[in-house]
């Protein structure tokens, strides 16, 4: 049985149904460089990421083979907050050329 709401936002009068009524998702995708270690791609995604050893090392291998890597999938507030968390961890201290974090985007998620 389909529930009708008003959702917020909408001109009054217009109802749309609970099921139509979904938040879209994004993905937080990793982008590589060349100036950041696995260890360090390692070290950051299970901070950031809380990933296993198994988990962080399978995205450091996507991300340097790929180019890119799908972090999570998740809402728009949790996916800026994860590129975010990317953003500010800092430099690879085992690389002198290395002057900052790596690069993270939020993108929608397919549906």
């Amino acid at each position: 049985m389909s529930q009708t709401i008003t959702v917020p936002g909408t001109s009054p009068g217009i109802e749309v149904s609970g099921e139509e009524v979904k938040s879209p998702l994004f993905r937080v995708v990793l982008l590589d460089d060349d100036d950041h270690t696995y260890d360090y791609v390692i070290e950051m995604l299970q901070k950031v990421f809380i990933f296993s050893s198994e988990q962080a090392l399978r995205h450091a291998q996507e991300v340097d083979a790929m180019g890119r890597t799908v972090l999570m999938i998740c809402h728009l507030p949790e996916a800026e907050f994860g590129r975010d968390q990317i953003h500010a961890f800092g430099r690879d201290w085992r690389l002198p050329r290395s002057k900052g974090s790596m690069s993270a985007i939020v993108e929608p998620a397919p549906v």
